[in-house]
């Protein structure tokens, strides 16, 4: 049976991003985003149970887990640090581990279009990055936050769950609290930090209604915050934003944030023709016309304004496809199975 630091390496040795320990099946890992056997021999009971007691610690935190069924952490395997999410399936513990970069990428190395690199010269406002499951988001926060780090004389807290990145403080000062050992919950947290005197302030995930409450709060009451959404467009993220309270705020909620919101950058990792993976980026930059749509409530219509923004750096999804497909990174066939709108790909790649 391989051991936890045996996979990890093999793992990273073999450009993988995620290793899945599953019951009845061999152990897995992600490559270029499709899962492979990494040994033969599927998992028994007694191996689940011993992977998932191993990376809960200690006996309080696999009585936790036990208990509700799910457990999250961060841990260094093999010198490489891992977000680790323990859960139950069918009675049965899973685990679902993901392989960190050892350092924080330039945020100029990510392939972000070029008007990403302004957002850490923004000193209030909300900047959103969206996203499915796996598309690089913490990748993304992590640069942009690293680079205020070496370029600005300011705080930054961070709100995490668990805390992935390990920042190396350089002109700013950095607090990473994680959520469920150094603060209840994302709200709680938020609350707290607006006391903490910060510049800047990442939120790991704006969950509920109270938690993008405070955001907007901060960021009207000169605070920079960043925060995550699984969200596919930037229309979309306004919208679960707004949707989350209730019929008779909405209004008052559009018209905040209106005037908050900075930007929405949303992302994708497509396969290339050759192995690996490719960054696909919408970048919305919010001009005056977003914000009366946003007020208004015309979020159907952000995507043709941002369409029409590039001379700013905006850029919709299917107009990244179409680069990436024009560049050789992607083939025509790959974009068209991400595109909102695969006939417009079609028709301009």
């Amino acid at each position: 049976m391989l051991t936890i630091e045996q996979m990890v390496l093999k793992a990273r040795e073999d450009g993988a991003s995620d290793i899945h320990l599953i019951y009845s099946l061999p152990p897995k890992y992600r490559r270029d985003g499709q899962l492979e056997d990494m040994s033969p021999e599927p998992l028994s009971e007694s191996d689940c149970i011993y992977y998932a007691k191993e990376l809960a610690k200690t006996d309080a935190m696999y009585e936790l887990f036990d208990r509700t069924g799910e457990l999250d952490a961060a841990e260094t395997f093999a010198g490489n640090r891992c977000r680790i999410h323990i859960f139950k399936q069918q009675g049965m513990p899973s685990v679902a581990l993901r392989l960190l970069s050892d350092t924080i990428p330039r945020l100029e190395t990510l392939g972000l279009p070029p008007a990403a690199m302004n957002l850490p010269g923004l000193h209030k406002g909300i900047v959103l990055v969206t996203g499915e499951t796996g598309s690089g988001k913490s990748t993304t926060l992590a640069a942009l936050l690293d680079y205020i780090n070496h370029t600005k004389k300011c705080h930054i807290v961070t709100l995490e769950d668990p805390v992935e990145y390990l920042y190396k403080p350089d002109k700013a000062a950095i607090n990473q609290r994680e959520v469920g050992k150094d603060t209840k919950d994302f709200a709680s947290g938020l609350r707290a930090s607006l006391r903490e005197d910060p510049n800047v302030i990442l939120i790991g995930e704006m969950r509920d209604r109270e938690t993008i409450e405070t955001a907007i709060t901060a960021a009207e009451t000169g605070h920079l915050v960043f925060g995550t959404l699984h969200t596919g467009s930037a229309s979309d993220a306004v919208d679960r934003i707004v949707q989350v309270f209730p019929e008779a705020m909405q209004t008052q909620i559009r018209l905040q944030l209106s005037m908050v919101l900075q930007a929405v950058i949303t992302q994708q990792l497509l396969p290339k023709p050759a192995g690996g993976r490719v960054l696909a980026c919408e970048m919305m930059v919010v001009t005056d016309a977003i914000r009366n749509l946003i007020r208004n409530g015309n979020t159907p219509q952000i995507v043709n304004a941002i369409s029409t923004s590039a001379a700013i750096g905006g850029q919709t999804m299917d107009q990244a496809l179409v680069k990436l497909i024009k560049s050789g990174m992607v083939t025509k066939e790959t974009a068209m199975q991400y595109a909102h709108e695969p006939e417009y790909v079609r028709k301009n790649a």
